[in-house]
């Protein structure tokens, strides 16, 4: 299973403050404020930002950081091991890996964002070091979403392994097929529906209703018989920067129900896949 967005900035850009403070003071250096956001591009590769914001005067270096939330099962680390250096009034995103969902954590609960500093004095002299700890709020609100959608795709992966599997291009004017593969967990004690597979801003499908391609397929306790179900691909957009802009296009929300409840997991085409389903797009629009 793989697994919200909002412009953010990706480096250090002087003149550029973070937007209203959303982090409780903590022991952060004066005029440091920290806040968690998540881009476009960020989704799928299950991945978030810790954005620093260096009000203190001087520069300010940023080594080692965590983003601690009891709705994983561990803490978030940097994604590139470096040491960010923010001049006065600059602004970084650093990026950090999502681990595996606790299932058994409340979607409100709070995050804290750990980091390691050094910090300059204006004056020349040798600055301060040490490890700063505060709460982070959302610059949007995107984590309880994400930790409800883990949780669902945890369940579905108990019953099932669900993935992508064969695609068939075809020339324009035509959909492509895309199998969804679904293979049984042995001994699996729950039921699992999938109720539709919903489009992207990138892809559609034919026979769509609502916004996503009805599906009605049960996983029922026991079932151990193998499947692939035939999506009817087609490009949703063939606007000249669909392709070379696209984030999320090869992102899909699939609606289930887990003995009887209704969620959605987001399932992402693997990179050899998203490569693939770009090429058709760009070709099936040319055509």
């Amino acid at each position: 299973m793989a697994l919200i967005l909002a412009p953010s900035l990706t480096g250090c850009a002087a003149g550029a403050p973070a937007p209203a403070p959303t982090s409780d003071a903590g022991d952060l250096p004066p005029g440091v404020t920290v806040a968690l956001t998540q881009q476009r591009s960020d989704v799928a590769a299950r991945q978030a930002e810790v954005q620093i914001h260096n009000g203190t005067g001087s520069p300010l270096r940023i080594g080692d950081v965590q983003l601690i939330d009891p709705r994983f099962a561990h803490p978030a680390t940097r994604v590139v091991d470096r040491t960010s250096t923010l001049a006065p009034d600059a602004t970084v995103n650093i990026r950090v890996q999502l681990p595996e969902a606790a299932c058994g954590a409340g979607d409100d609960a709070a995050s804290t964002v750990t980091f390691a500093y050094e910090n300059d004095e204006n004056d020349g002299s040798d600055g301060r070091s040490g490890s700063a700890t505060a709460a982070a709020g959302e610059l949007f609100p995107f984590l309880a979403e994400l930790h409800r959608r883990d949780c669902v795709a945890q369940a579905v992966d108990a019953a099932a392994s669900v993935t992508f599997g064969d695609f068939t291009p075809a020339a324009a004017g035509s959909p492509a097929t895309l199998d969804l593969a679904i293979v049984p967990t042995p001994g699996a004690d729950m039921d699992v529906v999938l109720i539709g597979i919903r489009e992207t801003n990138l892809l559609t499908f034919a026979g769509l209703e609502d916004g996503a391609l009805p599906l009605a397929l049960e996983i029922a306790s026991g079932d151990d018989a193998t499947k692939a179900i035939p999506l009817p691909l087609l490009p949703s957009r063939c606007d000249p920067h669909a392709v070379q802009e696209d984030k999320r296009g090869t992102v899909f929300a699939v609606d289930v129900t887990v003995d009887g409840e209704p969620g959605q997991f987001l399932l992402a085409a693997p990179p050899d896949l998203r490569g693939r389903l770009l090429t058709w797009v760009t070709q099936w629009c040319g055509g």
